[in-house]
């Protein structure tokens, strides 16, 4: 009989994010699996929000494992450790976990003795003006008032390139700890080369902080047009944001750096159709997408609804704000009017463009247990009121959509089946989910998985044990079941993470056995090349990413 040499064999393969073999509990106590060092690192970081709490664990539990891990692999594996860290900034999208991850690297690497990578650590995970500010003061906070030559170095490198006018006016405010001038002030960069206005822009800025700003270099044209318009008495600012003449003159509110925060300062008084009307064409998607309630109070007029609606369809803008897939699912379920349904839906659409199109029959398991909703006194770790479970509904949904013959099931201790309307919305089927007690796995595996050529979790997977009844265990009573024994060792099982505790709920990096995670549809990536046959990567270190 052929063992080996059979119609529809896949070739082993393999992913990073792997087991070790060693066995321990998830916290609801089921069987887990633990994971090697950078796999336990990677899944923590991209769903983690530092100083959070999360269901299971508070959130300086969940610092002191993130700084650990990454203080053991900045010295045992930098080149590793520095590619993930720039790549959690850039590519993942984690702004706070990055500045921190980098900080505790830099230090790691200094106890150690170890040189290089440091600078060009730091440099890269900054990658907004007001984070050089941020990281030094995370490290004078953490480390004292010493700042290392690889920590003034590499905030030097990144105040070279993200100081300016504009972000000047937007970031360089008396609520910051560290001023630009603070900053420019202990790390002593030179202006860059090819910006023969920097020297003006960062003399002004430590004059700005020492209240001695009286004159304004005519280099420095956008400051010069903020003063300009910051001295209009109160009285007539309302007048001139109503004429479009004055509006969008280069010294007008775009050509002074003002953005919408700014706006409603200036005017000293609510934000009316006219004042959001004259603001809105300079304003990022994501504040749009965060104002569109306000849009709708304020009476903003169809026709500008219509841009911004432009602005939401268009894939570039999308790619380009880097927003999370769920911040879409938060706009609409905040906005009021339905003009918005159509443009945010393209949007999110634009934002999950790496979810595969799967053939065949997949079975789409989405956690609704009580941990993937905030409650028990923790917040939710994305620090907002969308939670691990929505955030878990837009995957699963748009996975489903897209899938040729999708099983989409929602699950905690129970588990239900969701219709998948052919050509349907992600965000109306996201409506379609409830709530559901308890947390078990292998039971909604148990009782939605046969015949499926693939299966897809989206779960903390902290689960209870499974059981099976004594008939099939071929023992007396009942025994624990896990995920792995209950799914045929040819059928694909894709684990994605949402939380990042430490216990995962299955083997995981090769064979069939894929564990993903992050708040991002990068992670997609992996399924159709584990699929073909190849071995699944990194994110940085895949050409796309």
């Amino acid at each position: 009989m052929s063992r080996f040499n059979r119609r529809g064999a896949r070739p082993a393969t393999g992913s990073p994010v792997a087991t070790t073999g060693e066995r321990a509990t998830t916290h609801e106590g089921g069987a887990g699996h633990l994971r090697d060092t950078r796999s336990e690192l990677f899944l923590l970081a991209v769903g983690n929000f530092v100083g959070t709490d999360a269901f299971y664990e508070r959130g300086e539990q969940r610092d002191d494992r993130y700084a650990q891990l990454i203080r053991r692999l900045a010295v045992t594996d930098p080149d590793w450790c520095t590619g993930f860290l720039r790549w959690l900034r850039t590519g993942a999208h984690m702004r706070t976990a990055s500045l921190v991850g980098a900080a505790e690297f830099t230090k790691a690497r200094l106890e150690a003795g170890a040189a290089g990578h440091s600078r060009q650590v730091v440099d890269s995970v900054l990658q907004r003006a007001d984070e050089p500010g941020e990281f030094l003061g995370y490290w004078m906070s953490t480390y004292g008032r010493k700042l290392p030559k690889p920590v003034k170095r590499g905030v030097a490198d990144a105040v070279q390139r993200l100081y300016d006018e504009r972000s000047l006016l937007r970031y360089d405010t008396d609520s910051k700890g560290y001023r630009f001038g603070d900053v420019l002030n202990l790390v002593h960069p030179s202006p860059a080369a090819d910006k023969p206005w920097q020297g003006d822009l960062f003399q002004h800025a430590l004059d700005r902080r020492m209240k001695r700003d009286e004159s304004i270099p005519a280099t420095l044209p956008v400051l010069r047009a903020s003063r300009m318009l910051t001295s209009l008495p109160v009285q007539e600012r309302r007048a001139y944001v109503r004429d479009p003449t004055l509006v969008t003159s280069p010294g007008g509110l775009a050509g002074a750096g003002f953005t919408w925060e700014r706006l409603a300062g200036w005017l000293q008084g609510p934000m009316d159709a006219a004042a959001w009307e004259a603001v809105i064409p300079s304003m990022g998607l994501m504040a749009l997408a965060r104002n569109l309630r306000n849009f709708d109070e304020a009476g903003v007029s169809d026709a500008v609804a219509a841009r911004i609606c432009a602005r939401f369809a268009d894939p570039e803008q999308v790619a380009r704000s880097r927003m999370f897939p769920f911040r879409w699912w938060a706009a609409y379920k905040h906005a009021p009017s339905l003009r918005w349904g159509h443009a945010l839906e393209q949007a999110l659409g634009h934002s999950l463009a790496n979810v595969p199109r799967l053939t065949g029959s997949t079975l789409i398991l989405v956690d609704r247990s009580p941990s993937m909703f905030p409650g028990f006194g923790f917040s939710t770790p994305n620090r907002s009121d969308i939670t691990l479970a929505e955030q878990a509904a837009v995957f699963g949904s748009a996975l489903a959509l897209r899938a040729e013959k999708p099983t989409l099931v929602e699950f905690g201790g129970d588990s239900r089946e969701i219709d998948v309307p052919r050509g349907g919305s992600v965000l109306r089927l996201i409506e379609r989910y409830g709530q559901i007690g308890g947390t078990d796995i292998p039971t909604a595996v148990k009782k939605h998985g046969a015949a499926h050529d693939r299966i897809v979790i989206v779960t903390d997977e902290q689960s209870r044990p499974g059981w099976l009844p004594s008939n099939m265990s071929g023992h007396g009573g009942m025994r624990e079941t896990e995920i792995d024994a209950l799914v045929p060792k040819d059928v694909p099982v894709y684990l994605w993470n949402m939380a990042g505790y430490k216990a995962g709920a299955m083997p995981s990096g090769t064979g069939n056995r894929h564990a993903m995670g992050g708040l991002t549809d990068q992670a997609f990536r992996a399924v159709p090349l584990l699929e073909a046959g190849r071995d699944a990567t990194w994110p940085w270190e895949d050409r796309r990413a």
